[in-house]
């Protein structure tokens, strides 16, 4: 959530800055704003609403000339989205400008001090608190802004990614970063600021993530010089070369990055097998897995902490690992694992899982397993993201950058890695044969050419949208491996049209949901032939008797659910601990289209954030 875009440097800062806002709008905001130096005067504008919105203003108030500049997305937290709590934010006396993305706990008693000495706030935000707290330090102690920003950030408590500068002294730019991603690009003579990499790949591929309460100095024709924040201690920057290119985060025709990245999923779950799931050797080599096999296999349990979709591909992995390799898992919400006591030893395993991997629950769920003595292994899509740092070891699910908010070739690739993890471990504790292991990984390998078999199902799924894109409520059902893709189809739903939906493992219909049916309640039901399949169908024909309407995720070639369903959708036959990669996909498509249908912003839903990296 917020984005972060800085330049210093040769070039004129104003296009960079725009053009790394618009990358970042994926992120989620609800205004926008920049400032710009040009070497005598800081010119702001600000607004409530979008980045198109912010250029239309900057067009009518500044000149956008310099050399200099930051801009940012904000996502409130402190104060209503306006255009006075926008960011930057002034110092009082104008000479300091800040960019915050974060929360700062203890502004209230930090806001009350400040203004016994004098200091007066327009702002309803905390982050005008930290820049007024720096120039008082700056003024009182008489130091650079670099220390002055060190001093205050000890006295802080909270989350921050910050970029702030002095007009003062306009060659350099200072930031820091505790919970909050931010990277620095390092180009000839000039230097690029941003939350995640995508504003200034066409620029670089040379970067520098700054690690929790790590602060930076960056300075034109000096480079950069890295500090701890807390003891003041040198870092030796570590410049990493990027593997991102330009093409991954652009649309490339499609009318959403949403649209495009539902359509990417076979492609990206074959990057997530590339030189792990050999299937002509009977072999799937992994690292992080094989490194810590005698961890896996004398585990008592595995812990698996996620939110959000993240959570859901959780709750697959746990069929998976009990069915397969008869190892306990229980699935946790990040956000309620970390605020409770929970129970962990050291022989527990903890999987860790987060898109991004910058997720801030998740992070503080892993830090607390760390300090039970567990063993933790992250799966994450973001190389160098902080949940790669902070875990044991790990393993990437290499889906390429996904810029729509809601979730989709994350999820798959999730499940991917982890199904390939279940496998590993299943053979090596001897719980499947080899036959039985081979058989799987041939499956497991077929997978992205059965998803672009489902994907042919859009025209349907888009008929089928057409039909329902009006109703108020919906209802999922599934059982086993898709009572969690029930859940996914659901959130996808709200997340992107609005529309109120909850989904169920179909025994639980009839525990109080079946008050709900009636001619104006769809009912979308995964049906596959494999798992449950008489359970389902007599679920389904209670639903007809009470007037409901059936939308039916079927195998190829069924008949018995057909003919008591409405609508009928297709996918390809496969392994039911498989069948969640390929269901998930006409559930996304369904989403999608009913969203574009009721007019919606399907890339930058309201009210939500891509990364969650604060609480």
């Amino acid at each position: 959530m917020c984005g972060i875009v800085g330049y210093i440097g040769h070039r004129e800062a104003y296009p960079i800055i725009m053009k790394g806002l618009k990358r970042l709008e994926y992120r989620g905001y609800d205004s926008a704003g920049i400032a710009l130096f040009d070497g005598k005067d800081i010119k702001l504008s600000k607004t409530k609403g979008k980045v198109e919105d912010l250029e239309k203003k900057i067009a009518e108030e500044i000149s956008t000339q310099g050399s200099l500049g930051i801009g940012h997305t904000r996502w409130a937290t402190h104060g209503v989205p306006n255009d006075v709590n926008s960011h930057p934010h002034y110092s009082n006396s104008g000479n300091l400008v800040i960019i915050h993305n974060g929360i700062i706990e203890n502004y209230e008693p930090l806001k009350q001090e400040l203004e016994s000495r004098g200091y007066v706030f327009t702002s309803d935000t905390d982050t005008e608190v930290l820049v007024n707290l720096i120039e008082e330090i700056k003024n009182n102690e008489d130091i650079k802004l670099g220390k002055a920003v060190q001093i205050a950030l000890n006295q802080v408590v909270g989350a921050y990614a910050i970029a702030v500068f002095d007009r003062t002294k306009p060659n350099e730019i200072v930031v820091a970063r505790l919970g909050s991603p931010l990277a620095i690009g390092i180009g000839e003579d000039e230097f690029f600021i941003a939350s995640d990499a995508s504003p200034f790949i066409e620029y670089t591929n040379n970067a520098i993530y700054l690690k929790d309460e790590e602060m930076a100095v960056v300075r034109v024709n000096r480079g950069v010089s890295i500090r701890k924040i807390h003891d003041d201690s040198i870092v030796n920057p570590y410049i990493q070369e990027l593997q991102l290119h330009l093409e991954q985060i652009e649309k490339g025709g499609y009318d959403h990055f949403m649209l495009k990245e539902i359509n990417e999923q076979p492609h990206a779950i074959r990057d997530s097998f590339r030189g792990r799931l050999l299937s002509n050797q009977a072999i799937i080599k992994m690292s992080g897995v094989e490194d810590n096999m005698k961890k896996f296999l004398n585990a008592d349990r595995i812990l698996i902490v996620a939110c959000g979709t993240s959570w859901h591909a959780g709750l697959v992995a746990e069929y998976i690992f009990e069915d397969m390799a008869r190892i306990p898992v229980e699935v946790e919400y990040a956000s309620e694992f970390r605020y409770r006591n929970p129970v962990i030893t050291e022989d527990d395993i903890v999987i860790a899982i987060s898109q991004s991997g910058e997720t801030a629950d998740t992070l503080a769920a892993i830090k607390l397993a760390k300090s039970r003595g567990a063993f933790v292994f992250g799966v994450c899509n973001v190389v160098g993201s902080s949940i790669a740092r902070e875990t044991d070891a790990g393993a990437y699910t290499h889906a390429g950058p996904e810029i729509g908010v809601a979730s989709t070739k994350a999820f798959t690739t999730q499940i991917s890695v982890l199904s390939m993890m279940a496998l590993r471990l299943a053979r090596a504790k001897g719980t499947i044969t080899s036959s039985e292991f081979r058989q799987y990984l041939y499956e497991l390998e077929s997978i992205p050419d059965k998803i672009e078999v489902a994907l042919e199902s859009d025209a349907i799924v888009k008929q089928i949208a057409e039909v329902y894109k009006d109703a108020k409520n919906f209802l999922y059902l599934g059982r086993g491996y898709n009572f969690p893709v029930a859940l996914e189809g659901a959130l996808k739903l709200k997340e992107i049209s609005y529309i109120h939906a909850e989904g169920y493992p179909a025994a639980e219909m009839k525990h109080g949901p079946i008050a709900l049916i009636d001619e104006h309640m769809p009912t979308v039901v995964i049906a596959t032939r494999k798992g449950h399949y008489e359970k389902i169908v007599s679920n389904i024909q209670e639903i007809k008797s009470r007037k409901g309407y059936i939308i039916a995720i079927v195998t190829k070639g069924d008949v018995s659910v057909k003919e008591l369903a409405d609508h009928a959708i297709e996918i390809p036959e496969t392994f039911d601990c498989f069948s969640p990669l390929l269901t998930t996909i006409p559930l996304q498509l369904l989403s999608y289209h009913i969203a574009v249908m009721l007019g919606k912003n399907v890339d930058q839903p309201r009210n939500l954030a891509k990364s969650v990296t604060v609480e």
